[in-house]
């Protein structure tokens, strides 16, 4: 166990760690909070999010500063900002004040279970690539399968009720569906796999431009078309996660006839 002060075991890079948990803590404050406006603050938050994870990474490769310090600390802060915070936010979004919220909580716990372990087992992991999917891109999901209903309420101009009622029935099965999705050993994706790595890299730095969007009431053209991307963007992550499993089987096949 090291007796160093925390200010010697942290790195530029932890900082930057340090922040995007900050963020995630406020995200979750307006989780709390439970208005329309503050639940897409919450999720515009988690795709800042986002971006710092990517930083973080990126300034560590630079600097070659890979301590296990901030190793512990990223898995910590992502069990947070890419689990705990989504299923908190998508739980008061898509809660329906009845029997059936039951199950979104079912869901939102299944969802969260599924980011911490496979948090737990990357730790541990030794083999290259991802065995499951990365906590960022299942919360990412979550985000765009949001905005995609956000913004069809606001072309819609349904201030009370802001999402289809099918959205709120289809959410616990969508949140089981992404935990199982962290941790299953059926999706695989390799290391030199950069297809959903570019996706992300797309992707996530529109979501919090069009949460700016979101917050400044467009009109129905816009709020349309921003609907029509986000919900383009969750079956786009879908694909990919089903093209990783497909990887996997193909893998295993060319493995028993090469054995």
């Amino acid at each position: 166990m090291s007796s160093e002060s925390i200010p010697k075991l942290l790195k530029l890079k932890d900082y930057i760690t340090l922040l995007g948990t900050t963020i995630g803590i406020i995200a979750l404050v307006c989780a709390t909070l439970g208005t329309r406006e503050f639940l897409s603050l919450g999720f515009f938050l988690i795709s800042i999010t986002l971006g710092t994870d990517l930083v973080d990474g990126y300034i560590a490769r630079k600097t070659n500063t890979l301590n296990e310090m901030g190793k512990e600390l990223d898995s910590l802060s992502d069990s947070l900002t890419f689990g705990i915070v989504p299923a908190v936010l998508t739980y008061q979004s898509f809660k329906t004040d009845s029997f059936f919220d039951i199950f979104i909580i079912i869901g939102a716990i299944c969802f969260a279970f599924g980011a911490l372990l496979r948090l737990a087992r990357f730790n541990i992991s030794k083999s290259p690539g991802y065995t499951g999917v990365p906590t960022p891109i299942s919360a990412l999901m979550l985000i765009t399968f949001f905005y995609t209903n956000f913004f069809y309420a606001l072309a819609r101009g349904d201030i009370n009720f802001p999402f289809p009622e099918i959205s709120s029935y289809l959410i616990p099965l969508i949140l089981i569906l992404i935990g199982w999705f962290n941790i299953t050993t059926y999706i695989h994706f390799g290391e030199k796999d950069k297809t959903v790595y570019m996706v992300f890299i797309i992707v996530a730095p529109l979501c919090p431009i069009f949460g700016i969007i979101g917050i400044s009431s467009p009109n129905f053209l816009v709020s349309s078309v921003a609907s029509i991307f986000f919900l383009g963007a969750f079956f786009l992550g879908l694909v990919l996660i089903i093209r990783g499993f497909l990887m996997y089987l193909f893998g295993r096949s060319k493995e028993k006839k090469s054995s």
